[in-house]
């Protein structure tokens, strides 16, 4: 495995707030996709520093950035805790989200490490969400949902302007987000002709890549593991 680089950033977002992230990349080397990590509710907790490390060792420059800045800088929640999540989970609309999807990439853009016009998302739970909405808002090469609650009904006019391919993830036995909600939400993407990915673990949950709670599923992980870097690939290398 490579040495990797990490380093917190501050980046200032276009609505005059500071926003933490946290970034990773190989030690050495020359230019890279750029990655833009989207966290769960918990935070940039320790899993999702983990998760930007895991990509950066397959070639990306990522970054992760702390989207609850604006009510709870340097926010780790607890997993067992999820009411202590919900203010600030209540508090993001997509007019920040976008704005803060949109100073990390700006990042990427003017790292030298990042090789131009190369860049993708990936996100988890609310992160999916996220993934969806920086995917409709900037120049991506590519997009990853996994378990995206909310895309549907009240994000799905943004199907028509996603820039990238999509590829999405979801748990058959995830209780938050019904079978009803992943077709609306491919049903959009096909009446927008736009190019997407749907997959379907029947035997998983909510969370099931996060490896450190009871959601954690390891062959739906692994598999999906292995999708997101070819579909990465596809697009962006």
């Amino acid at each position: 495995m490579s040495t990797l680089r990490t380093e917190k950033l501050t980046l200032q977002v276009a609505d005059g707030t500071s926003m933490d992230a946290y970034a990773a990349m190989p030690a050495e080397g020359g230019k890279l996709p750029g990655l833009l990590v989207f966290q769960e509710a918990f935070g940039v907790n320790a899993h999702i520093r983990d998760v930007a490390e895991r990509f950066a060792q397959q070639g990306y420059v990522t970054i992760a950035p702390e989207l609850f800045h604006r009510t709870a800088p340097g926010f780790d929640g607890s997993y067992t805790d999820f009411p202590s999540v919900m203010p600030h989970l209540q508090a993001l609309t997509p007019e920040g989200l976008i704005a803060d999807a949109r100073a990390a990439f700006d990042w990427l853009q003017k790292n030298p490490r990042v090789l131009p016009n190369a860049t993708a998302s990936v996100g988890y739970c609310m992160g999916g969400r996220t993934s969806f909405l920086a995917n409709s808002a900037l120049p991506l090469k590519a997009a990853i949902s996994y378990y995206g609650g909310g895309i549907a009904p009240g994000l799905l006019p943004r199907a028509a302007e996603q820039h990238g391919p999509i590829l999405f993830f979801w748990g058959v036995q995830d209780a938050h987000i019904t079978a009803e909600q992943v077709r609306a939400v491919t049903d959009a993407m096909k009446a927008a002709k736009k190019t997407y990915v749907n997959v379907e673990f029947s035997d998983a949950d909510h969370g099931f890549f996060r490896d450190v709670t009871g959601a954690y599923r390891e062959a739906p992980a692994k598999q999906s593991w292995d999708l997101a870097l070819r579909f990465l690939a596809s697009y962006v290398k």
